[in-house]
Order: C-alpha cells, then sequence, then structure tokens
C-alpha cells in the first residue's frame, strides 16, 4: 500500500511519522520489542544505513518485532526491506534492555554474513553500504557504537 505513494512524499512524510510514534511511546510507554542485524560481507565489510528520518547518523538495519513474529524473522525482513540483502545463517549477539523515546524497548542483536550489493530503498533508507570495520562513517550513533562492541567481543 505504501509503495503507491511516490518515493519522494513518503521521504517528506516520515520525519512527521517519526515525531507523533515518538510522542505516542511518551505517553504511553508501550513494551517495545525490536531487532537489528550486523551484517558483513566475505571481505568483513559491515553494512550500515542512514535514514531519511531521525539522526543524521549512520546505523544498523533494525525495526520492530510484529505481534506474534519470532525476533529473528523480524531481523531477515528488516534486513531485505531495508537493504535488499538476504541473510545467511543469524545468530543471536544478545538482548539489549533499553529506551526509545521513553518506552522501554527490548532489542534483540544478530549476526549475519550477506553475499549481496546493498540497495537502499531510498524512502525509509537513503543509503545503505559496506565500510571496514576500522574506517566507518562518521557520525555513529550511540546505540550503533554500543552494537558495534557486542559484535567485536571475542565468542
Amino acid at each position: 500500500m505504501l509503495r503507491l505513494i511516490p518515493a519522494s512524499l513518503h521521504r517528506t512524510a516520515l520525519p512527521l511519522a517519526h515525531a507523533v510514534r515518538g510522542r505516542w511511546r511518551r505517553i504511553m510507554k508501550p513494551q517495545l520489542r525490536g531487532c537489528v542485524v550486523i551484517a558483513s560481507d566475505i571481505e568483513h565489510r559491515v553494512l550500515l544505513v542512514r535514514l531519511s528520518y531521525g539522526a543524521a547518523a549512520w546505523s544498523f538495519p533494525a525495526g520492530g518485532i510484529r505481534r506474534g513474529e519470532e525476533p529473528e524473522h523480524a531481523a531477515r525482513r528488516e534486513l531485505l526491506e531495508e537493504t535488499g540483502c538476504e541473510a545467511h545463517a543469524m545468530t543471536l549477539l544478545g538482548v539489549q534492555e533499553e529506551t526509545s523515546f521513553g518506552a522501554p524497548n527490548r532489542v534483540h542483536v544478530f549476526a549475519t554474513r550477506i553475499c549481496d550489493v546493498p540497495a537502499p530503498d531510498r524512502r525509509e533508507v537513503l543509503e545503505a553500504r559496506l565500510f571496514p570495520p576500522h574506517s566507518l562513517p562518521e557520525p555513529l550513533s550511540p546505540r550503533t557504537r554500543k552494537r558495534l562492541e557486542l559484535w567485536r567481543r571475542p565468542s
């Protein structure tokens, strides 16, 4: 349904929708469940995205887990929707408790490998690119830095 809206109009509406969603979360404080995917390719480059709304920082593909949806399924869905990349085997790195606009958020952080060339949807995601871990773009969001630490920890 949203694909019927021209991409430029969609990008214009996203910041407003993001602000409304943030206000609703501050008031209602729902228990949120989310997922994040730290994807890397065969050259060990890390996939980062830059969204069309919110902070202009680079981050990992992420999103909400739908009611009744398994976290791994949500992670695969978000990665594909945002970047066009399909995940290979997924590894759960951990679950992080955080706050999103005042609402508690339980985030499942996964790692995976990809073989695809990222192709952002140009609606929600403006850029999706692979970077060497020693040469990441700035700015990185604080949550992205925290998740990088989790990914870099020896198993």
